[in-house]
């Protein structure tokens, strides 16, 4: 598994913090930036994110921003992201297992190291169950497929 990872400047901290853990597991990533806590646009880097992840050269993405939120909203303009702002283990597991996400996101003002790291670790190493959620994402694809032809 390849990883997509994005942050602006106020998910930076948290996103070195997440890759020294993903360095410590051996899980590849490529870091499309931002690179440092300059004043930045999380659009930017949601965008990018998501359009890697939706191409199907990364697997997965993690991305972070102060709250989570505003990356996350950026992301899920890119046609076949399914991102989720989560800041519990619950809905990091669940989000994965019901959503089938592919990009995680997360808030350097709201989250921890610590807590990024067990959401991160749930979120990688949790299944799609399929089934009645498979239904489910379908319906979101239709939704997402009706909106792009207007």
């Amino acid at each position: 598994m390849v990883l997509a990872l994005g942050s602006d400047h106020g998910g930076y901290a948290l996103k070195e913090e997440v890759k020294k853990y993903l360095d410590s597991r051996g899980i590849a990533y490529h870091d499309f930036g931002c690179h440092s806590t300059d004043s930045c646009d999380y659009p930017v880097f949601g965008k990018m994110v998501g359009e890697a992840v939706a191409s199907g050269e990364y697997e997965r993405g993690l991305l972070f921003c102060g709250t989570g939120i505003g990356i996350s909203i950026a992301a899920n303009k890119v046609k076949g992201v399914r991102a989720a702002c989560c800041s519990d283990c619950f809905s990091a597991k669940y989000t994965r297992m019901h959503n089938d996400a592919n990009i995680l996101a997360m808030g350097g003002r709201v989250v921890g190291p610590g807590l990024a790291i067990e959401m991160v670790a749930l979120f990688l190493d949790t299944e799609f169950e399929g089934g009645r959620h498979q239904r489910r994402i379908d319906l979101v694809s239709q939704i997402e497929a009706e909106n792009a032809a207007k």
